[in-house]
């Protein structure tokens, strides 16, 4: 899971190697107390930016806000914009400000502080995405390599780095995502017969959209199968009923432990195993490779080393079946290297592929081809809907855990934020067979 990646003029003041806030330690903070200037220093406290950065930021962002269908209203008294969505910027100074500074990274943290807020989260978001590619004068788009903000080294999804910015995210807690997921702890979209889907079908979706995989990859009694990305263990128990063998490896400790648990009272210790370690350290041969939503969190540098080990691990005749989140590819070339909000609070090191950049990797890095593509981004904003809204209908329990009132809105921001790129078709999600192209024989 991740989101759009462009981004408004960033300052160069903040660091974007320093450290993240203090939930990436996984302890939240007792539930009630106020903001924690520890754990959330850039939202305590405002960065600082020069009055000419800030007018800047506030002339570009009023001039696109005026030209949009929603409602921007600047401290409860003056509207701009064409009629739609509201939304209420409370204090207009510390808005403006954050976006000088930091671009959308300033923009998401206005939000976490407070500084605006809007009935329809969603909708505003959705506007945003809809014009994204415009928001930003085409003078300042071409000059994105001197104020955009570049990724730190220290995100890089090295096999070390890659352990650490997995467990920013999933080793949060098992007991926070089981409170907004359904009982098969499925973290990736589900595929629905029809819409509005509703929460009661959201694990029928979920075994849609796995079955449907293991169905592309051919997955059966006997077949050897690698999943790449184990998440809490439901794909492998499914490919476990159907008699397949199933190795499966991870990242996050977290997880691991709880899906080995699932695993084992589901009665298929003898046909799983869950492994700790990088896709990069597999060996061995498969029938079948499964991996779903794990290429957004492999990072460009690595997509060859990805798809070459594809390659390498899968049996002649094997089929490799993958589940990817894609953007625009002139999105992609264009924000590549930038850091965004998404990077600093949520997925670490993440990048979105677009179907054009998997075919240039797998066609100049490797023999496997893609043989089939099916595009359901729709079903994805509808699986992101019914997760906003358990998460949301289940706050004082998130408070439970410990979880601070920032942490809330940062995840409400998150899922809203990714729900929005799939209602306007910035983002989409692809099922993809990928099959080996048989090896030429040499014309004697």
């Amino acid at each position: 899971m991740t989101a759009p990646t462009h981004q408004l003029p960033a300052d160069r003041t903040p660091d974007p190697a320093a450290p993240v806030p203090a939930q990436r330690s996984h302890a939240p903070a007792p539930a009630g107390q106020q903001t924690d200037p520890e754990r959330w220093p850039d939202i305590v406290t405002r960065p600082r930016t020069s009055r000419a950065r800030t007018a800047v930021a506030e002339r570009i962002v009023r001039r696109a806000l005026a030209k949009l269908p929603l409602r921007a209203r600047l401290g409860g008294v003056a509207d701009i914009g064409l009629g739609g969505p509201l939304m209420d910027i409370r204090d207009p100074d510390a808005f403006f400000g954050r976006i000088g500074a930091s671009g959308l990274i300033g923009f998401g943290e206005s939000y976490m502080a407070g500084e605006w807020d809007a009935p329809d989260l969603v909708a505003v978001l959705t506007v945003l995405a809809d014009n994204a590619a415009e928001l930003v004068p085409a003078p300042l788009q071409r000059l994105r390599s001197l104020w955009a903000l570049r990724k730190p080294s220290a995100q890089l999804n090295t096999p070390e780095g890659s352990r650490e910015n997995i467990s920013h995210h999933y080793d949060l807690s098992n007991d926070l995502f089981a409170l907004f997921l359904d009982e098969t702890l499925s973290y990736s979209s589900a595929v629905f017969r029809g819409f509005p889907a509703e929460q009661a079908l959201l694990p029928a979706a979920q075994h849609r959209k796995i079955d449907r995989l293991l169905d592309v990859a051919g997955v059966r009694e006997g077949t050897r199968l690698l999943e790449i990305g184990t998440g809490w263990g439901e794909l492998a128990l499914r490919a476990a009923a159907r008699g397949a063998r199933v190795t499966t490896v991870t990242l996050s400790a977290e997880q691991r432990e709880l899906a080995r648990t699932r695993i084992r009272e589901a009665g298929f210790a003898d046909r799983v195993e869950v492994r700790l370690c990088d896709y990069r350290q597999v060996t061995g041969d498969y029938d079948a490779i499964v991996s779903v939503e794990m290429i957004e969190a492999v990072g460009e540098e690595f997509w060859p080393v990805y798809f070459q080990t594809l390659d390498r691990l899968l049996a002649p005749g094997g089929r490799v079946a993958l589940q990817a989140i894609t953007m625009p590819d002139d999105r992609l070339r264009a924000s590549r290297s930038t850091y965004t909000w998404i990077h600093k609070y949520i997925f670490p090191g993440g990048l979105l592929p677009s179907t054009e950049a998997i075919e240039r990797v797998t066609t100049e890095h490797t023999r496997l081809r893609t043989a089939q593509r099916i595009g359901y981004g729709a079903h994805y904003a509808e699986t992101l809907r019914l997760w906003r809204e358990r998460f949301t209908e289940r706050s004082a329990e998130v408070d439970a855990l410990g979880f601070d009132a920032v942490f809330r809105r940062m995840w409400t921001f998150y899922l809203a934020y990714s729900e929005a790129g799939f209602r306007s078709g910035y983002l989409d999600v692809q099922q993809l067979l990928l099959t080996r192209e048989p090896t030429q024989p040499e014309t004697p």
